[in-house]
């Protein structure tokens, strides 16, 4: 199921993002990025429609994805 960012607590919406950048294999390339600014990156595509919240209710997972891997 699809989740769309603007229907989640801003806490919630923050926390689910630092959590999908900071997690093992997320690669940004050579250089070196912080937190902020790649909580703010996911953010963005999350506004522009880029990338949506997926929640698996059988699982209970939820993960950021491209809407164009969908």
């Amino acid at each position: 199921m699809i989740i769309p960012y603007d229907q989640l607590n801003p806490d919630t919406l923050q926390s689910l993002v630092e959590e999908f950048v900071s997690r093992d294999g997320t690669d940004y390339g050579n250089k070196e990025v912080t937190l902020a600014v790649k909580v703010q990156q996911v953010v963005s595509k999350l506004k522009s429609g880029e990338a949506v919240i997926l929640f698996s209710e059988s699982k209970g997972l939820c993960n950021i994805v491209r809407k164009d891997m969908l």
